[in-house]
């Protein structure tokens, strides 16, 4: 079996995706939201977007802590889990952030866990933050917390096998052509399947490009989860917030 020309659309979709990354736990998301929000501020009342939320650990949260929260997910199996948790101010809903996200609706969009730079061409960034942008009201904020993806290429562990729910899983990381490269082979049920992630490799600098032209000024980076200053050489981490005028 292979992936669709996105790759995101099958293999989110999988619920091999699940089993592979189980271990990211809700602990994880709730101490990075309570982070943010703590060095952000945010008003009680805010209108809060979470821009591919996948099954909604971050949305379910900032939604606990008061906020009127939207979820929005590429992957129909995520948002229909997600589904379970809504309430009259936390929603989700199937929508593609390249399209229409809505008008002036949000104070605030978060995209979080390396969840941008998934398509084939840079144009395509630019439409996600134009629509991005459009969304947000004036003066609404977004932040997005990506891979430091010059540290990740120099540090890429190039094979790897984990063993979960009695499925081996062999991966192989490189890049090319600008982008970092996981191609991830298993057997289940009797089946072989191979799935590949690829991620552009963008810089501060590509995101400083591309926010101008969707219209939004950069206000400040960020390193690592727990906030610290960014930097090219040693974060881990590469979290913009940048603003619509």
């Amino acid at each position: 079996m292979t992936h669709s020309p996105e790759w995101f659309i099958s293999w989110f979709d999988t619920p091999y995706y699940h089993i592979l990354y189980k271990h990211r736990d809700d602990t994880e998301a709730h101490d990075f939201i309570d982070v943010l929000f703590n060095e952000l501020k945010l008003e009680k009342d805010a209108a809060i977007l979470d821009l591919a939320c996948g099954k909604g650990r971050h949305a379910i949260y900032m939604n606990q802590k008061g906020h009127h929260v939207v979820g929005y997910d590429l992957a129909e199996e995520n948002i229909l889990f997600a589904k379970e948790f809504e309430n009259e101010s936390l929603h989700f809903e199937v929508r593609d952030m390249r399209e229409n996200l809505g008008e002036n609706e949000f104070d605030w969009v978060f995209n979080l866990f390396t969840s941008f730079g998934y398509f084939e061409s840079r144009e395509e960034n630019v439409k996600a933050l134009k629509a991005i942008a459009k969304s947000l009201k004036p003066g609404g904020k977004l932040l997005i917390d990506f891979m430091n993806a010059a540290k990740v290429a120099k540090r890429l562990v190039p094979k790897e096998h984990k063993r979960a729910e009695n499925i081996d899983f062999y991966i192989e990381r490189f890049t090319r052509d600008n982008h970092i490269i996981k191609e991830i082979r298993f057997e289940a049920e009797g089946i072989e399947h191979q799935y590949e992630e690829k991620v552009q490799m963008l810089s501060k600098q590509d995101f400083e490009e591309f926010l101008e032209k969707a219209g939004l000024t950069v206000k400040t980076y960020f390193g690592s989860l727990d906030l610290q200053p960014f930097n090219e050489s040693t974060s881990d981490r590469l979290i913009i917030l940048a603003e619509k005028a």
